[in-house]
């Protein structure tokens, strides 16, 4: 299962009738050029999980870098233009552990 298969699954997973109405998963674009995600972690098994932030390259000067941190009950990510599936990899691998 690639990462969007395994990112849908989590989502349904999620989805209890009442989650999906107010929380949820944004994937949206930078102008560095890269991309920015962020998930909802309230009312799941992950709101009180540790996160280890990983901060890696330069988005001033590299196109290929990441940062991923958990903060105010979201896992936020951004990374470069290539950085999608690394993003949501480290997401998902930190999920399903």
């Amino acid at each position: 299962m690639d990462e969007l298969q395994r990112l849908q699954h989590w989502y349904r997973r999620q989805c209890n009738e009442d989650w999906e109405h107010t929380f949820g998963i944004t994937i949206d674009t930078l102008d560095n050029p890269g991309w920015h995600v962020c998930i909802d972690l309230i009312e799941t098994e992950l709101e009180q999980k540790p996160f280890a932030s990983i901060s890696r390259g330069d988005s001033e000067d590299d196109a290929d870098w990441i940062i991923c941190t958990v903060e105010k009950s979201q896992f936020v990510a951004s990374g470069g233009a290539g950085n999608l599936t690394e993003l949501l990899g480290v997401f998902l691998s930190w999920a399903e552990a």
